[in-house]
């Protein structure tokens, strides 16, 4: 009996907590999703099974010497992992359509305002002291920071300023960009008439290889010039995308648009999971960050119709307002679901190819964006 005893308190089920078993079923809501219902599932499964190891009493994967600590340490605090699917990302973007429409830059630029129109309203519910709400500055910007819709620069941001805030913000972030297709038409058609969402644009022009192998060379040095902070983000973007671009390094460009993304892609998620433990996760901060960053994503996206809406009053040649709303940067989800409640007022309406420039815009928007709340807040 003593011995069996002894079998039983080194068994998890003596030492789980109530907690840990809340998260438990968390993680498995989260793989649900990703397999059922398509939610992010790259991301999903490696981060809801990360979760469910880290809430495994008495193995400690995510403390110490464990698995998980360990990826963690090589990816997260170093922001590796971050910068090298924003490499990734880079190669598998097109900047033409930016290029040929360079206004959209202006959308791209305008949705950030959920950014900091979110940062300002979260220290201002500090400043009340609502319970759930109360968070320090880098805190607040770390939150904020998921109105960019983009999961890497999010990741990026908080590891920086607040990575005790990590597991809640990656979820937030990545759950939002999931939704997107839930989320954002609603906002589209409350702000836009039939008559605009049925606008048709013009078709764009040819851009040049010179001009695509030129733009991520000048992009890199300007950012990196005026805003250091950013650079990194920016640079593996654009080196990314010089690689595509430049057509002679073929296999460098399909090993980090493939191969190298999904090993990070891997090990980014199970390091978001490590972070995911029940003391980390289930405080009522956690509610206040969910909440936050949905504002934040809401904003982006309201901004950006509203932003193409001003535009098209100055502007001889009209614009869609519909595809304000990529501004978010959720490449290219955003894109699509422009695309989509274009058709549905007007089925001859084709805007996937318009909305990849504010869509493409966002993501520059938002390192941008982090560089700046890097820059003054860290």
């Amino acid at each position: 009996m003593d011995k069996l005893l002894i079998l039983w308190h080194s068994t998890g089920l003596y030492h789980i907590q109530p907690g840990q078993l809340f998260m438990i079923f968390i993680c498995f809501g989260l793989i649900y999703l990703a397999i059922k219902k398509g939610f992010e599932p790259l991301l999903l499964i490696p981060i809801g099974f990360g979760g469910l190891m880290a809430n495994i009493p008495v193995a400690n994967m995510s403390e110490g010497m464990g698995i998980l600590k360990l990826i963690y340490d090589v990816g997260i605090p170093t922001s590796v992992f971050p910068l090298l699917i924003f490499m990734g990302v880079g190669s598998m973007t097109d900047f033409g359509p930016m290029l040929a429409n360079p206004r959209t830059l202006l959308l791209g630029a305008a949705a950030q305002f959920g950014i900091f129109g979110t940062l300002l309203g979260a220290l201002a519910l500090t400043a009340w002291g609502i319970p759930g709400f109360e968070f320090s500055l880098k805190q607040a910007a770390s939150i904020a920071i998921i109105g960019g819709a983009d999961g890497p620069t999010s990741i990026f941001v908080t590891s920086k300023l607040a990575p005790e805030l990590l597991g809640p913000i990656a979820v937030a972030a990545y759950s939002y960009m999931a939704l997107v297709p839930l989320l954002q038409p609603p906002i589209m058609r409350a702000l836009t008439t039939e008559k605009e969402r049925s606008i048709v644009m013009t078709q764009l022009r040819v851009v040049s290889k010179a001009e695509k192998i030129i733009f991520p060379l000048a992009l890199v040095m300007l950012v990196g010039l005026l805003l250091p902070d950013a650079a990194p983000l920016i640079g593996m973007f654009c080196l990314g995308n010089l690689m595509r671009e430049s057509g002679v390094v073929e296999r460098l460009a399909d090993t980090s648009r493939n191969a190298l993304i999904n090993i990070v892609t891997i090990g980014l998620g199970l390091s978001v999971g490590a972070k995911l433990s029940s003391e980390a996760f289930l405080q009522l901060t956690t509610l206040g960050i969910l909440v936050l960053g949905m504002v934040a994503f809401c904003m982006g996206t309201a901004t950006g119709v509203l932003m193409a809406k001003l535009m098209n009053l100055v502007s001889k040649t009209p614009i869609n307002p519909l595809i304000g709303s990529a501004g978010v940067s959720a490449v290219p989800m955003a894109a699509r679901v422009s695309n989509k409640v274009g058709l549905e007022s007007n089925p001859h309406n084709f805007l996937l190819m318009h909305a990849m420039g504010p869509n493409v815009a966002g993501v520059i928007g938002s390192a941008v964006a982090a560089g700046v709340l890097l820059t003054f807040v860290g």
